[in-house]
């Protein structure tokens, strides 16, 4: 995830705004109404959006939202939809998310190039389709370059589209999720505005929504009146509470932070050197690990270990626990599913050149180990204070705590 700069914990921890209870009436709390406020207008602004709630506390909660969203405005319009269009390409939680929401999961699959086939998208849609999820750039890291023609057709049928925001990072000052026809938009705070994720912190994952969306919002939501203060107003035809209060409110003002010291030219940068780096990195492994797709990528470049596999046995699991005993954080492994013994790095815009170099000598050495001693592989790590374990009987014979282990 991203670097997490010391001074929007500094923020995050001053007691004008972690000393205040989440129930204060408004009156009260008119700084953190205004925060609230502020970072809505900033997220609708990078995205596109018309509005936005600060609820949902995580990325897979943003999902889930985005869908009764979704549901709430078919049934509005007094349509009874059952189908969300995904990408054979897309994150495991996207079709949990739809299988909550109600509706049935149709798989697009993706063409030779890594991107949706555009013909086989058109062929799944009906006036059934409520909407499509969908990541641009993608999970394999690729722009999706016909996003226009895709959303002319989910749109012609009377579908939406959801943007799955986790890939925003990508994108910042560049070009903006509504300018590409997207009516939902969830963003993954900690992958974006560098918020705590995962053992590091809770998360947030606001959404924005198109005009046409702003009354069904969850709320009540902070709002600006006209007399200059603040306030609660719940949209006319909200969804209800997604969140108690309002959502991991101190992970808000740790991206507002974030927001506010890089500024827009600042965030571009952000999103030019993550694309930078991956490319980078991209190239530098092409020969021992060469891309699913080897083009232009995004922040994040798949690639795969699939020659290692022939050669010598070595598979992309092995490739990235033999990286914890060279001190490096493991990338995702096997993940998208329509990669073969996929590797994915997402190189952050603030890892140096030499970061990066001393990665890929990291990998020379693994593909060197491989030659000559593959056996070695199989069995690392071996120098972390914990070895590899059998994941698969961890998965089924969880021991939920160290004594217990004993």
């Amino acid at each position: 995830m991203k670097y997490n700069p010391k001074f929007c914990d500094a923020v995050a921890a001053d007691p004008g705004l972690n000393a205040v209870h989440p129930g204060a009436p408004a009156s009260l709390c008119q700084g953190w109404l205004e925060i609230m406020v502020t970072l809505e207008e900033k997220l609708c602004a990078i995205t596109g959006m018309s509005a936005a709630t600060l609820q949902p506390a995580a990325g897979a909660a943003g999902e889930l939202t985005g869908l009764l969203l979704m549901r709430a405005f078919h049934e509005a319009n007094g349509e009874d939809r059952r189908r969300v269009l995904i990408p054979d390409s897309a994150h495991g939680t996207n079709p949990a998310s739809v299988t909550l929401g109600g509706y049935e999961v149709t798989t697009v699959p993706s063409n030779d190039r890594g991107l949706v086939d555009l013909e086989a998208l058109k062929s799944a849609l009906g006036p059934d389709v409520a909407g499509i999820m969908l990541t641009n750039p993608n999970t394999v890291g690729l722009f999706e370059e016909e996003i226009t023609e895709i959303a002319q057709a989910v749109h012609d049928v009377g579908g939406l589209l959801y943007y799955d925001g986790a890939n925003l990072n990508a994108i910042l000052g560049a070009v903006r999720p509504g300018d590409m026809g997207f009516d939902i938009v969830h963003m993954n705070l900690h992958k974006t505005f560098a918020t705590p994720h995962g053992g590091g912190g809770p998360g947030a994952g606001p959404v924005a929504v198109a005009s046409h969306l702003v009354e069904f919002l969850p709320g009540p939501q902070a709002h600006r009146v006209e007399d200059g203060t603040f306030d609660w107003v719940a949209p006319p035809r909200s969804i209800g509470r997604v969140h108690g209060w309002q959502g991991n409110a101190l992970v808000l003002a740790r991206a507002l932070a974030y927001i506010d010291v890089h500024g827009s030219d600042g965030l571009t940068r952000v999103a030019r050197h993550a694309v930078l780096n991956a490319n980078w990195l991209r190239h530098r492994l092409r020969d021992i690990l060469p891309a699913a797709y080897d083009r232009v990528c995004m922040h994040e470049c798949t690639l795969t270990a699939t020659k290692l596999k022939q050669a010598y046995g070595v598979r992309g699991l092995d490739v990235a626990k033999a990286l914890l005993e060279e001190g490096f954080h493991s990338p995702t492994v096997y993940f998208p599913l329509i990669v073969e013994e996929a590797l994915m790095f997402e190189p952050t815009e603030t890892e140096s050149v030499q970061t990066l170099e001393a990665l890929a000598q990291a990998v020379e050495r693994i593909a060197q180990r491989a030659a000559d001693d593959p056996v070695s592989l199989h069995r690392a790590p071996q120098s972390t204070p914990v070895s590899r374990v059998d994941e698969a009987r961890a998965a089924r014979q969880l021991i939920a705590t160290a004594d217990a282990a004993r």
